[in-house]
């Protein structure tokens, strides 16, 4: 609005100027080389901004003239530059497109209409990955770290080449030379991973409380990493410093509820601080959770010496908190088992061995001692003894393939960082030249139990009966579910 009225003022002023010049035009004499020139003072003025424009306007003609030269360098350039960007774009999508031919033409392409520019160079490391062409990859990532804008994105290039070819030691030292730079999370998690892998715990847990180191993780895997570590660190320095080991593990329980190593430590350090009650709460109030048969070993022996009604009693109790699991029915079978009512430990082993799932070995070979205890019958125990070779393995500890009898913090293959997890390993199908010999489950055993006994005193001696063999193609055929235990196992 203001430059509207300044406009308005002008063109006023200027009126008003011609409109005085018109009322006093005045006399202009010019006199030049014996000439003499006689006008007025408006047609005068008028003359010189006549000869202003026209020399105005012969010197930009001669200023163009000679700028034609640069100013053709100038749109060759923007040229250059219009190919150099429509080349990257040709290069990216390739790129996404797996095209590796089509992506290593237009990253030479940018090069040449593009030279210093760092999406080029970019351009040029991606289009060397997708080809394999490693050494022209860690080339350009090379000179990227020499630019300050680019450094960054240079050692992390570095960093994963040195991954794919295995060196750990190149990668770390990339990861630690960008964390020193900034704090990215990439680098913070392979630091992280690498202590860890190292068996640093205490390091990896600092890592891991810090506030710039921790940004990678979320707030629960960030816990249930804390839990891990503690854990791990409460392992090493158990026998050493239970105090210690005891406080670790508790902490781990608090950033990893259920967790169960931590659960199993901490309850044997609290009963071997002389709590075994407290022990055995632990375990009772975890045991709906996570029953497993560590916490069900510690909970059984917490007092030594005791008397099997009782060890009996007590795994009941337990058995209630999760009567559905088969753990739950495996402590009450063995505890019954112990002591003395075989009864009872058959009715606790029924649904294990009988549902719908096949029984796994350590269930057969509790099956094998409760048929030794309870009628000596060797030929139903050489069955159960077949039947536990080839049942289907327990849940065990497992991680990336290997297999452990125990815990362990990282995986001994990848070096990752809480890699085992309690599962059953997979079963191997037999082959067709196996499947004949397999035994599952034979409702007639090899040799009949009244063959391997001797007969009663007052009872007369008669002999036993004989029994068909069975046609090979009977035992061609897969064995039948069993019946239900007492009629299988009747004497």
């Amino acid at each position: 609005m203001i430059r509207v009225l300044f406009f308005l003022a002008v063109l006023a002023l200027l009126a008003v100027g011609e409109a005085w010049l018109v009322e006093h035009p005045g006399d202009l004499t010019l006199h030049f080389h014996g000439y003499t020139i006689e006008t007025s003072a408006l047609m005068g003025i008028a003359a010189v901004l006549v000869a202003a424009a026209l020399l105005a306007a012969a010197w930009s003609a001669i200023r163009f003239t000679f700028k034609i030269p640069s100013l053709m360098a100038v749109a060759t350039r923007g040229q250059s530059r219009e190919k150099g960007f429509a080349a990257l774009s040709r290069g990216m999508i390739a790129v996404g497109e797996g095209d590796a031919e089509t992506a290593r033409r237009a990253a030479a392409e940018a090069q040449r209409k593009l030279p210093g520019e760092p999406l080029a160079l970019l351009l040029k490391a991606q289009a060397a990955q997708l080809s394999g062409d490693r050494a022209q990859a860690e080339g350009a990532f090379q000179e990227m770290t020499k630019r300050n804008e680019m450094r960054l994105l240079g050692l992390r290039g570095l960093h994963v080449e040195a991954e794919r070819r295995g060196d750990a030691e190149a990668a770390h030292g990339y990861a630690e030379a960008a964390r020193e730079l900034s704090p990215l999370p990439w680098s913070a998690q392979e630091n992280f991973e690498h202590k860890a892998a190292a068996g640093d715990w205490r390091g990896a847990l600092a890592l891991l409380e810090t506030g710039r180191g921790a940004r990678f993780l979320d707030k629960e895997l960030r816990e249930r990493e804390r839990g891990v570590l503690e854990t791990a660190i409460a392992l090493d320095t158990a026998d050493a410093r239970p105090a210690e080991a005891l406080a670790l593990a508790k902490s781990a329980l608090k950033h990893a509820p259920g967790f169960t190593p931590a659960l199993a430590l901490a309850a044997r350090l609290t009963a071997e601080a002389g709590d075994p009650r407290k022990a055995e709460k632990m375990i009772e109030s975890a045991w709906a959770q996570t029953p497993h048969p560590e916490l069900a070993k510690i909970y059984l022996g917490l007092y030594p010496g005791e008397a099997p009604a009782d060890r009996r009693k007590r795994a009941l109790a337990l058995a209630q908190r999760a009567p559905r699991e088969a753990e739950s029915k495996l402590i009450v079978a063995q505890t019954a088992l112990e002591a003395g009512d075989c009864e009872a430990a058959r009715e606790a082993m029924q649904p294990l061995v009988d549902g719908p799932e096949r029984p796994t070995a350590r269930m057969c070979r509790l099956m094998a001692e409760l048929e030794e205890k309870q009628h000596g019958a060797q030929g139903y125990v050489r069955e159960w003894l077949t039947r536990a070779s080839h049942a289907p393995r327990d849940p065990i500890w497992i991680a990336d393939g290997v297999i452990s009898e125990t815990w362990r913090p990282i995986s001994p293959v990848t070096g990752k960082l809480d890699a085992f997890v309690w599962k059953k390993p997979l079963e191997r199908l037999p082959q067709a030249d196996e499947a004949e010999d397999a035994v599952f489950a034979p409702l007639v055993p090899p040799e009949p139990p009244l063959l391997l006994e001797e007969p009663a005193a007052d009872e007369p001696e008669t002999p036993a009966p004989v029994q068909d063999a069975p046609s090979e193609v009977a035992a061609a055929a897969p064995a039948a579910k069993p019946k239900g235990l007492a009629d299988l196992f009747k004497s």
